[in-house]
């Protein structure tokens, strides 16, 4: 009995120092797993589809009424391919 209650104890010490590897670091993909962008956040995944900072984002593009988005309860929120294929087209006309 004193084995199997040591062995329990050493499982659970394991699968637990395990999960919380990365306790203080998450996956630095987790933003991507979201299909929809709040409209508050349009900049930040402007800048980061571009390689630049959220403010240098909001100097490249000021204006982003004309990307295609969806209102729900009164709230704008853009789709993530939409958003791509927006600032693809952007970019080549530029």
């Amino acid at each position: 009995m004193d084995i199997i209650t040591g062995i329990g104890i050493a499982l659970a010490g394991y699968f637990i120092g395990d999960g919380l590897k990365n306790f203080k670091s998450p996956d630095p993909h987790e933003h991507t797993d979201q299909i929809l962008v709040k409209e508050k956040d349009l900049h930040y995944y402007i800048g980061y589809y571009l390689g630049v900072t959220k403010e240098e984002a909001k100097h490249i593009v000021p204006d982003t009424s004309d990307i295609p988005h969806i209102t729900r309860n009164g709230k704008r929120y853009v789709q993530k391919t939409a958003l791509r294929e927006w600032l693809t087209s952007m970019l080549e006309k530029e």
